[in-house]
């Protein structure tokens, strides 16, 4: 086969040539010229970054998810728990007109009070000392402190606390309060590293809050299904709880060992097929330090964290402290009526209508960068106050009973759920994309402020509708 070859002398101009001036540093200058312009701008190895592999790092996202307000959940929906402990111990005990002691009666106000407070502090500090201290120290000992809580709780369950009554019921809400201390460092510490990740990644540890919900109103179900009596179903619910968290303890050391996790989270950089890790406290590639505005990241994002705040004022002035005073309207005895009914339609319900809407906004990521439309979606949702108080609350001094269907109640239910959910996810996934990359972990831990500031002036203000019945 004849093949083409060049015999052309190396140094012999071709006719296709350009002309050069017979000047040679004008050739070369135009040389340099034509060089600049068709110069490869792509760096000499290739970006590479880390893959999830079998998802597992959002698998235990969403784990992680589930643990945050698991505290909250648990403890709100063990109501016929909490009754048992501080029941009426003697004949002479003067009792609420719905027949309840005086610890009985303001368990669940103390309790808010206890969870709401420390919680929203800490949310508010953890900004300002997150880079302080490192994640690993805030992720394990805010979870190893819980499940030290709520195996001590779990404890509790079997001791006779009768001659005692009023220290245990001083005695849990300290542990309220250090429990939600933990939380909310978790909750900041889990939302500030899941910023540095994909929008998927944040968008499934919220939805794994709405998860944890459900999974107490589960637990709770079937506690009172296989126990014969609220010790036995306390037992049966908090065991459950101290499983999920010795999980979410093993999945997170797990999770922390990968070179993905990692990568996201900054602790090494890769480039091409050369890791970079600092030696003897210098990093070989001498990153850009970068100053942190907490007011220009907070002008960024002040009308998502608004909305944020306001969907969980609306949700926490009427959720749980409203609706678990809704009783069937049918007053014939079963089991339905007595036993499932608020623990289905009011917790478990809400909370899976909840997880579906953040679920949805994984999907339909609207609106995306019209914060205002947010907002103005977050103030319609005031709508539900009335009309869940105009629902069959019980018992009730002042205002009458507007809506005395079961149905309607489940619609509204659901309704409430859904757009709660769905709100408060979308601006959870929008704000890590309106702030530059390196405050993403900023934004993230203000917008899980709001929420926390949210959720506590909220339940402060059930308070007052509850005396408005």
């Amino acid at each position: 086969m004849d093949t083409l070859t060049n015999t052309r002398p190396l140094l012999q101009r071709s006719d296709t040539d350009s002309d050069f001036d017979e000047d040679p540093v004008i050739a070369r200058k135009d040389a340099d010229e034509e060089e600049v312009d068709i110069k490869d701008n792509r760096p000499l190895f290739n970006s590479w970054e880390p893959t999830d592999r079998f998802n597992i790092g959002y698998i235990i996202f969403y784990i992680l998810g589930t643990i945050i307000l698991l505290p909250w959940f648990f403890f709100i929906t063990a109501e016929e728990y909490w009754m048992y402990k501080f029941r009426a111990l003697h004949v002479n005990v003067t009792l609420s007109e719905n027949g309840r002691s005086e610890l009985q009666t303001c368990f669940t106000s103390y309790m808010t009070i206890a969870a709401t407070v420390p919680s929203t502090l800490f949310l508010i500090i953890n900004p300002l000392i997150n880079h302080k201290i490192s994640l690993n120290i805030r992720v394990i000992g805010s979870l190893g402190t819980m499940l030290v809580l709520f195996i001590l709780t779990t404890i509790f369950v079997k001791i006779n606390t009768d001659p005692w009554q009023e220290e245990f019921f001083l005695l849990t809400l300290g542990i309220i309060v250090v429990l939600n201390i933990a939380s909310a460092i978790l909750q900041s510490a889990i939302f500030g590293v899941v910023g540095r990740f994909p929008s998927r990644y944040i968008a499934g540890t919220v939805s794994g809050q709405a998860l944890g919900g459900i999974m107490a109103a589960v637990a709770e179900i079937v506690s009172l299904t296989v126990g014969a009596s609220p010790i036995l179903s306390a037992l049966v619910y908090f065991i459950m709880a101290d499983i999920f968290i010795t999980i979410s303890i093993l999945s997170y050391i797990f999770l922390a060992s990968t070179v993905f996790f990692k990568y996201h989270s900054k602790e090494i950089k890769m480039q091409g097929s050369i890791q970079y890790k600092p030696v003897h406290g210098v990093d070989k590639e001498s990153p850009i330090v970068r100053d942190i505005s907490y007011t220009s990241i907070l002008g960024k994002i002040w009308v998502h964290g608004m909305s944020l705040w306001y969907c969980f004022v609306v949700m926490f002035c009427v959720y749980p402290a409203i609706t678990v005073l809704v009783k069937p309207v049918e007053t014939n005895k079963s089991e339905w009526n007595d036993i499932y009914f608020v623990p289905v339609v009011t917790f478990l319900l809400y909370s899976c209508c909840d997880y579906l809407g953040r679920i949805i906004s994984g999907y339909l990521q609207w609106p995306e960068k019209e914060s205002w439309i947010i907002a103005v979606l977050s103030i319609v949702r005031t709508a539900f106050i009335p009309l869940l108080m105009m629902c069959n609350a019980q018992p009730r001094n002042h205002l009458p009973v507007i809506i005395d269907s079961d149905w309607m109640y489940v619609l509204i239910v659901i309704a409430f759920g859904l757009s709660n959910g769905y709100l408060a996810n979308i601006t959870f996934i929008t704000v890590p994309k309106i702030v530059a990359a390196h405050e993403q972990e900023v934004a993230s831990t203000m917008l899980a402020a709001f929420l926390g500031v949210g959720i506590a002036c909220g339940s402060a203000i059930s308070l007052f509708f509850v005396k408005l019945l």
